[in-house]
């Protein structure tokens, strides 16, 4: 029997689409503002986090509304969070070692793109918490990693790739992603260091084409061998995981019903 991910109906799309948009414009707009922008972008992360916090219920309600969910599913969502979470301090960012992303890949794999979203940020708001890296950057690491788990959910569907075809296009979209992560990531920090007398910093009002080379040059730079090290070992775990993580996710999934009817019958007469 197919499991298939969580539904994804209009309400939630909608949701989606609308964080994706918030998003994007608080991670890029410092590339389009001018030369008195200063280190303003810093001072945003408390306004995007409570916006942030409140799309999320958004996405959650919506979901549910489209695919009539229930407890379970939140459920299963707060159980993956609590492992995610626990699993990001075993690497301690050492060389972009983090063990976390294999788990959201192949949640979000199973759980579909919105849970897969809600996912991937609540983990990284909860490994804060754990882990006391708690600041500016969080709810930019909530979006990036809200994105990386949805990313999951929107491959091709197990009914039509399953095996060692799914394990491998698994194991390719978490070394792209993990790169992808990092480089957005990236984005945000790069924005608030100061200016220096260098090719690779970000000078405010300067053409965007101009920024952008010198941000590609600080990628490289900088960040090349964490993301480089973040994608090996996702890969490796995707890899050597995978097959039974996959299995055991779809048969809780598969018994949770998540999208089943509650239905209630009038007693019968004696």
């Amino acid at each position: 029997m197919t499991t298939r991910p969580v539904r994804l109906g209009p309400r939630a799309v909608a949701a989606l689409v609308l964080v994706g948009v918030i998003g994007a414009l608080a991670f890029g707009w410092p590339l389009l503002a001018g030369a008195d922008f200063g280190r303003a972008h810093a001072q945003d992360a408390p306004w995007l986090f409570a916006a942030l916090l409140v799309l999320l219920v958004g996405v959650v309600v919506a979901t549910i509304a489209d695919a009539g969910l229930d407890a379970k599913a939140v459920a299963m969502l707060g159980v993956l969070a609590a492992v995610g979470a626990a699993l990001r301090p075993l690497g301690a960012g050492t060389a972009g070692l983090e063990p976390m992303f294999f788990l959201m890949v192949l949640s979000g794999r199973v759980l579909g793109p919105g849970f897969g979203f809600v996912l991937g940020s609540v983990t990284m708001f909860a490994s804060a918490l754990l882990t006391g890296g708690v600041g500016p950057w969080m709810p930019f690491q909530m979006l990036s990693m809200g994105w990386f788990t949805m990313g999951a959910g929107l491959l091709p569907g197990p009914e039509r790739l399953r095996g060692r075809g799914e394990l491998l296009m698994l194991a390719a979209y978490g070394f792209v992603a993990a790169f992808a992560y990092g480089t957005v990531m990236n984005l945000y920090g790069w924005t608030i260091v100061p200016g220096q007398a260098s090719g690779i910093s970000f000078v405010a009002g300067d053409p965007l084409h101009e920024n952008l080379v010198r941000f590609l040059a600080y990628c490289v730079t900088t960040s090349l061998g964490w993301d480089l090290g973040r994608a090996v070992l996702t890969v490796a775990l995707t890899l050597a995981v995978a097959p039974t993580l996959l299995r055991a996710l779809r048969r809780a999934t598969r018994r949770a019903a998540f999208e089943a009817r509650v239905t209630f019958e009038a007693p019968r007469a004696p």
